[in-house]
């Protein structure tokens, strides 16, 4: 069984909204469109300082009672990321007392750290890694890379160039025995947001004013379809 919070991702899909700026309207509207889960986009945020940001997210915590996950996304993976590897860390680290959930990416050369302090603090640890140019083809090995590093939930994007990209991702995200988040970005990939769950992954990530990632749906037609295929 795996949860964020409260949110028991055994039971079904959980549906997670971007939070980059003006934080505490967008998750207003993120919880009245249907959203499961908070993500907070330190890096999108503009916040640079420890106690502004927990500050936040005690905010975030007592008005709207979702669960929240927490990331600091580098530009290599998508994220506007500007200060150094270290400083990025120990924001990312730092918040995690208020957080659910930390997401740090397989590529950092200090994940370790926060996968530590995460479960040291019994919170649920996500690793990803994203791929904005190609479908790579060793997706299972990048996954399980991920569950051995220490990961509760492994996360892949990657970016189709044809259907058959698509596929294997949903064959891969099917035949996994572990927990995983699996995203098809971009046009060809836009319909995994809603798919990808059928077949087992257990995060969708929508939007709630401007898509933050390539592909993404709107936290309201994501929940309304899903309540349908589901």
């Amino acid at each position: 069984m795996v949860r964020i919070g409260q949110c028991d991702l055994s039971t079904r899909p959980g549906i997670v909204a971007v939070i980059d700026t003006d934080a505490i309207n967008t998750a207003n509207r993120a919880r009245s469109m249907g959203a499961d889960i908070l993500e907070m986009r330190i890096d999108l945020s503009g916040i640079r300082d420890a106690v502004e940001l927990n500050d936040l997210l005690d905010q975030l915590k007592s008005q709207f009672m979702l669960p929240i996950i927490v990331t600091n996304r580098t530009k290599e993976e998508g994220g506007h990321w500007e200060g150094s590897e270290s400083e990025r860390i120990e924001l990312l680290k730092s918040s995690i007392s208020q957080a659910d959930c930390v997401d740090v990416e397989l590529s950092s050369s200090m994940k370790d750290t926060v996968i530590e302090s995460a479960h040291s603090a019994n919170k649920t640890v996500i690793i990803s890694s994203h791929d904005f140019k190609t479908t790579p083809g060793n997706m299972l090995a990048i996954l399980e890379q991920a569950r051995d590093a220490g990961a509760d939930i492994s996360k892949l994007a990657i970016t189709p160039n044809s259907n058959i990209d698509t596929l294997n991702l949903l064959k891969v995200t099917q035949e996994v025995d572990f927990p995983v988040c699996t995203i098809a970005m971009g046009k060809l990939g836009s319909h995994t947001r809603v798919v990808a769950p059928i077949y087992g992954s257990v995060l969708t990530y929508g939007s709630v004013n401007k898509a933050v990632a390539p592909g993404q749906i709107r936290i309201d037609d994501l929940r309304n379809i899903m309540e349908v295929l589901v």
